[in-house]
Order: C-alpha cells, then sequence, then structure tokens
C-alpha cells in the first residue's frame, strides 16, 4: 500500500520560513510527478508547486519566487521551502503523487499538515 507522509508544517509568523517534507513507502516505481497542494478553510484544495520526473517545476503564482520544490534524495521524496511567508498561506498542505503506468493512471495523497501563518 503506498503510504506519503508529510511533515514539517506548523505555526509561523508573517514573514518566517517552513520547510514541508513527504515521504513515501510501498512505491515500486518512481512517480512521474510530486507536488504540494493546500486547502484552506471555505475553498477548494489548489496547487502550490509541483515537480516532473525531468525536472521541470511549476508554482502556482503566489508561490512563485518565495516557494521552492526539490525532489529529496530518497526516492519518491520532495520538499517544500515556503519563504516569506503571509496569512493567506494558511492551510493544510497536502503531499501528492500522480503519473500514467501504461494506460494505468495513479493518484496517492497524504493527508496533511497544518501551516499557520500569523499576522
Amino acid at each position: 500500500q503506498v503510504q506519503l507522509v508529510e511533515s514539517g508544517g506548523g505555526l509561523v509568523q508573517a514573514g518566517g520560513s517552513l520547510r514541508l517534507s513527504c515521504v513515501t513507502s510501498g512505491s515500486r516505481f518512481a512517480f512521474d510527478t510530486m507536488g504540494w497542494y493546500r486547502q484552506a478553510p471555505g475553498k477548494e484544495r489548489e496547487l502550490v508547486a509541483e515537480i516532473r520526473s525531468g525536472g521541470n517545476r511549476n508554482y502556482e503564482d503566489s508561490a512563485k519566487g518565495r516557494f521552492t520544490i526539490s525532489r529529496g534524495n530518497a526516492r519518491n521524496t520532495v520538499h517544500l521551502q515556503m519563504n516569506s511567508l503571509k496569512p493567506e498561506d494558511t492551510a493544510v498542505y497536502y503531499c501528492g503523487a500522480h503519473g500514467n503506468i501504461g494506460s494505468h493512471k495513479y493518484e496517492y495523497w497524504g493527508q496533511g499538515t497544518q501551516v499557520t501563518v500569523s499576522s
């Protein structure tokens, strides 16, 4: 059974930094794409940043210049360095992975980690 586990969330003041990490267990293959998504109260889940197996990165507009996504040394690990945090970054952050194996699509999610930015 594939499991994604996030860590690194917490409470931080505006302007501060946090580093989120996501580790995976139970996967027999390298994921095509891993990413970070967030969901604030009353809002839909949205993409924050994702990184593809070839290294291409994609960021949500408000994350550009402040957040950096990177893959870890271990397979299927991913980090999100968040700097210059703002109160509007407050949300539950989820690690996700998706891709294709032949014609089979897969998608996995972690349980989420809370990030709270105080003003």
